[in-house]
């Protein structure tokens, strides 16, 4: 179920930086395709939250995965990508010095759509490395 505390982030972005509510705001550039991977989250059962002024997903009380919007893509950021399989070879280790965190980047509307049930396995192994304890 949406939760109308993370609506603002749709609206005005995630307000940590001066473009924040305004038109050049990076959630302003990746509007349809945010609102698209929302709706496949919480497809998947996650509990939404507004963590670190982004929308955060959650599966009993525990982070998932995080929406996240740059200025060359959005990504749907997975807090314990490194455990998962990525038989699909979608994520991607955002900088050499992150060691859980793995993102899956979308550049367009219709990668999310082809990509849709393989981005829900990916959200499910998620949430069953999550349920099994399993840590980087």
């Amino acid at each position: 179920m949406m939760n109308p505390d993370v609506d603002p982030y749709f609206i005005e972005g995630c307000g940590r930086c001066p473009l924040g509510g305004t038109p050049q705001c990076k959630v302003n550039s990746w509007q349809v395709e945010l609102q698209a991977l929302r709706k496949i989250t919480l497809e998947c059962g996650l509990t939404e939250e507004l963590k670190w002024s982004v929308p955060c997903y959650t599966f009993q009380e525990k982070n998932i995965l995080i929406l996240a919007a740059f200025k060359e893509y959005c990504a749907l950021c997975f807090f314990n990508g490194a455990l998962l399989d990525d038989s699909n070879q979608l994520l991607i280790q955002p900088t050499e010095n992150v060691q859980a965190g793995r993102q899956i980047r979308f550049t367009n509307l219709d990668d999310i759509i082809e990509r849709t049930s393989i981005v829900k396995s990916y959200i499910y192994d998620s949430i069953a490395v999550e349920e099994a304890g399993e840590k980087v």
